[in-house]
């Protein structure tokens, strides 16, 4: 079986790598609007044997747990059950009260999961104000950037923030804690053989592969902020019941997901996250499932290649993700020139959500039409904007999940 992964592998990038010499990679990539197909996208609230869903219980016993096997089985993977159970042992590793001139205290964690199979470690970067009365609400980022890089450094501006553009200082002086946590602790960022990261901890005895619908990169990404959030359980300085997940590109996916599953996280936020993150498959506009599997062919289970140029097949879409956060505030931020991560599709993808979220007395999107760009939708519970600029996080997106925060959280 494994053998024939990795034939699958080596075949999507030969044809990869014949894309690339003709050099035009993405010369069918659609970017027109008017060539949107028509779809139609599966319902929110009927139940796969045809039952209206029309109270929380309806929602709560029935179809979410539909929703939520659906994309476990065919989309990001299950997280199997080890026979040898996973044990987390945490360890403070410095801790440096004066950060920032004493406006917060840093924290350099190590998390071990460990069983009989072997252990990996992860590298948590935890600041938390030293000015707070009661435990700080947190933001936890899954991040493209380890503990210890220059990008990790603090600026040389003085201005409070890391050199990748972290505002710790604003974060601070709001009174939240921020967390870290590195994406390819727990799984490599393109992994096709899950031979050495978190996933072998799992194989029953015969297994050095994930089965079919096993988990890949995307939710194992995911598992790591779950474990993360089992520590802040423990730790008085940070309120666990109020810590905001987020993540950008392709963590905004695994944000996503890993809140859908785990509800301990009070709120999610997604940053251009796109494909297999907030915007709708059946669109077919940016990137598709097709572009994503031939890139990153393990980020979702290997089920959801079955479904590669067959979207509309999928018995599931992404408004049906945003929907199994609720009623827990979610925020989605696109921005104009951020083609490939269909901004339309993920406006769209949030409103289609928000009859969930109305279900539940809480307050979506309440228009299907493009919103005016660098309009954020802050006092509601299924939140948007659509800035100006392209595929990164913008001053103007933390000052928007700063304000979204407060407003939920303060």
């Amino acid at each position: 079986m494994r053998r024939f992964y990795l034939l699958h592998f080596l075949i999507l990038s030969s044809n990869l790598l014949l894309s690339q010499q003709k050099k035009e990679l993405d010369y069918d990539v659609n970017y027109d609007e008017s060539k949107v197909p028509n779809y139609q996208l599966p319902a929110l609230l009927e139940s796969s044997t045809g039952q209206q869903i029309n109270t929380s219980e309806d929602w709560r016993n029935l179809r979410r747990p539909e929703i939520l096997s659906l994309f476990s089985n065919m989309v990001y993977g299950i997280i199997p059950v080890p026979d040898d159970p996973i044990n987390a042992d945490y360890k403070i590793l410095k801790e440096d009260p004066t950060f920032l001139k004493g406006k917060g205290t840093r924290k350099d964690l190590l998390i071990t999961l460990k069983n009989s199979k072997g252990e990996v470690q992860m590298n948590v970067l935890m600041v938390v104000p030293n000015e707070k009365v009661n435990p700080a609400p947190a933001f936890m980022m899954i991040s493209f950037d380890a503990s210890g890089t220059s990008r990790l450094q603090l600026s040389k501006k003085n201005n409070g923030r890391f050199n990748n553009g972290w505002p710790i200082g604003q974060l601070l002086d709001s009174g939240y804690a921020f967390v870290s946590v590195y994406h390819q602790d727990l799984v490599k960022h393109n992994d096709v053989e899950f031979e050495n990261g978190i996933h072998r901890l799992f194989y029953n005895e015969s297994q050095s592969f994930p089965k079919a619908n096993e988990w890949g990169v995307l939710a194992a990404c995911g598992y790591g902020a779950m474990k993360t959030l089992d520590y802040l359980e423990t730790d008085d300085d940070v309120d666990h019941l109020k810590v905001a997940l987020m993540g950008h590109s392709k963590l905004g996916k695994a944000a996503l997901w890993a809140a859908a599953q785990d509800e301990r996280f009070a709120m999610v936020i997604s940053a251009n996250s796109g494909c297999a993150g907030a915007a709708l498959w059946r669109r077919k506009y940016g990137e598709t499932l097709q572009k994503m599997c031939s890139r990153f062919p393990y980020w979702l289970c290997y089920n959801a290649q079955k479904f590669i140029d067959r979207e509309e097949d999928l018995p599931v879409d992404q408004h049906m993700l945003l929907a199994l956060i609720a009623p827990r505030p979610v925020y989605v931020a696109s921005a104009v020139n951020d083609n490939w991560a269909d901004p339309r599709g993920e406006y769209l993808s949030a409103y289609h959500a928000s009859e969930v979220y109305q279900l539940l007395g809480k307050k979506g999107l309440n228009s299907m039409e493009n919103p005016p760009k660098n309009k954020a939708f802050i006092h509601q519970d299924v939140g948007f904007h659509l800035r100006d600029g392209g595929h990164y996080i913008a001053d103007y997106d933390w000052h928007r999940f700063i304000d979204f925060a407060n407003y939920h959280f303060k």
